[in-house]
């Protein structure tokens, strides 16, 4: 095949998974469906996104966070998209903030279990990058089926609490309106902020509402009467201000912002931002289809960076790992990128690509300390299969150079952002920066497969694990069974490896079309400036 048909093919196929990322993605801002947004509008009631999108900088970037956070799950109950709360990166008079909106078109806005581990992963990013925090409250509250599943665990509902306590301590600015329903527990959340306010008619907040006033107590009570607008802003003094409308209500928010003094920066350095030199658009012909296909990183790596200039770091050694200095929309970064091509090591030995050898290991830890040293954020690309395994490796000390580099990313203090654009299995997801090694943020391209381990190789270690055992208790299988048990092990692995799966469960915070890397990146340096670096790098006792 010709090196234009091939492009020309790979092209194709990438179009087509970005392309079934944006309608799959449409689909899922629906939220609750037509005839549930209606019943909103009737209300006079603007839609979370609405609400987002009237309340942010028009014309300005922003990154939406678990846009696919339980994708695919709680079908029992008829789904919960996007865990039922929308979180956005944006700009609000200027100033980067994060917002976080109940959606009350699904399930009345109520808690899944996926909805407060989005709502502790929002705030997470605020805590992380010092970044003010708005509120746009609309919840029914826990949705009680689940409530073993989201109530008293340490990652539970609870710890949004402790956390707006937490980050008031930080001098984390929070702000909450409440748009609709506000309660039981979840009434905290907003009256721990720094400022809460209320929509008349539509906005109520209590810690019980009339139903189970009545159950409880006897006393007959309307919830408007009980914990409206007027209730808590004029009587109570729960709330601090009441407005007529959404419109008006995020108004005063924007009134808020645009008095917010400057706060100190982390220092990462930022000049005017360039264009790649090479075409970006070339990363879709250039990313293979085939997940064993070799290609050169290099050439993905030119099409991210500003001017196409990358300086590259021990470019002859370890060349299984891709390590070296650029810059993304003008900030400087340093890059550590899996190489998935078959190079020659200084030894002449070859190195297959994805894999990390020693050498790899030994080269990218130093990279990132030298970058810790000059406070100068990290990108990790991923497109890693593991370890390098065998005699050889073991012999020569794959073990303690992977610890090594392992040790380097978790004991980093400048901020990592993690981008996967392929494979990313075992061990390498870990020296990789996966979830485990706090990103800032973590995002996957639809290209992107996450597991243990490849999926022929883990289906055929299940199938010889499950014919063992039947063949323990003495039953025989066919070569016939034995084929549709590998198929129907095979299938549902894969789709465990699905980056979908993995976006529902928020083990990344998106898949985005590779056309936004850039975005994403810049975005997030930007709001880990606003967090200066207080820790000293150490990476305490390695074996050298």
């Amino acid at each position: 095949m010709s090196q234009d048909i091939e492009f020309n093919r790979n092209e194709d196929y990438n179009k087509m998974q970005s392309s079934a990322l944006q309608q799959r993605l449409k689909q899922v801002f629906l939220g609750g469906g037509k005839k549930s947004a209606d019943k909103q509008k009737e209300k006079g009631k603007l839609l979370a996104r609405e609400r987002i999108a009237y309340l942010l900088d028009k014309d300005a970037p922003q990154i939406e966070i678990g846009a696919l956070a339980a994708d695919g799950m709680y079908a029992e109950v008829g789904g919960c998209p996007s865990a039922g709360v929308v979180v956005v990166m944006g700009y609000l008079a200027g100033r980067q903030c994060i917002v976080v909106a109940n959606d009350a078109t699904v399930k009345a806005g109520a808690w899944f279990p996926m909805t407060a581990k989005k709502n502790l992963r929002a705030q997470e990013i605020s805590m992380e990058n010092r970044l003010p925090i708005i509120y746009l409250v609309d919840s029914a509250g826990v949705f009680l089926p689940m409530q073993d599943e989201i109530f008293p665990d340490k990652e539970h509902f609870g710890r949004i609490f402790r956390n707006n306590a937490v980050m008031s301590s930080m001098g984390i600015i929070q702000i909450a309106a409440i748009m609709g329903s506000c309660v039981a527990g979840g009434a905290y959340l907003p009256i721990m902020s720094d400022e809460a306010m209320i929509v008349d008619k539509t906005g109520s907040v209590f810690l019980a509402g009339s139903y189970l006033v009545k159950s409880a107590i006897g006393e007959d009570v309307d919830n408007e009467t009980l914990g409206g607008a007027t209730a808590q802003s004029e009587i109570s003094g729960v709330t601090d201000n009441k407005f007529p409308d959404d419109q008006s209500c995020l108004d005063y928010i924007r009134s808020i912002f645009s008095k917010i003094g400057k706060l100190p920066d982390a220092g990462f350095d930022r000049i005017k931002a360039v264009a790649p030199k090479k075409d970006e658009k070339d990363i879709y012909g250039i990313l293979p289809e085939a997940r064993d296909k070799q290609f050169d990183m290099h050439e993905i790596i030119y099409r991210l960076v500003d001017d196409s200039a990358f300086d590259e770091y021990k470019e002859k050694y370890g060349q299984t790992l891709i390590c070296g200095y650029a810059r993304i929309e003008g900030w400087a970064v340093g890059i550590v990128a899996n190489q998935r091509k078959v190079v020659k090591s200084k030894k002449g030995e070859m190195q297959f690509g994805g894999v990390i050898f020693s050498d790899s290991a030994d080269k990218a830890a130093r990279f990132i300390m030298n970058c810790n040293q000059r406070k100068i954020p990290l990108v990790f690309l991923q497109d890693v299969t593991g370890f390098m395994v065998g005699s050889r490796s073991e012999h020569g000390g794959i073990i303690k150079d992977g610890a090594k580099l392992v040790s380097a990313v978790a004991n980093s203090v400048v901020p990592k952002f993690t981008v996967i654009t392929g494979n990313s299995y075992g061990a390498g997801n870990y020296a990789m920066c996966g979830k485990a090694y706090d990103p800032r943020l973590i995002v996957a391209w639809p290209s992107a497969q996450i597991a243990v381990m490849g999926g022929s190789q883990a289906a055929k270690t299940l199938l010889q694990i499950q014919t063992s055992t039947l063949k323990a208790k003495g039953e025989q299988i066919s070569p016939e069974e034995e084929s549709t048990l590998l198929k129907t092990i095979a299938d549902r692995y894969n789709q465990q490896m699905s980056p979908y799966y993995a976006a529902s469960r928020l083990w990344v915070d998106a898949i985005i079309d590779p056309l936004e890397t850039r975005r994403w990146i810049a975005m997030g340096i930007e709001a880990a400036n606003h967090a200066p670096v207080e820790k000293p790098f150490n990476v305490g006792v390695i074996q050298t």
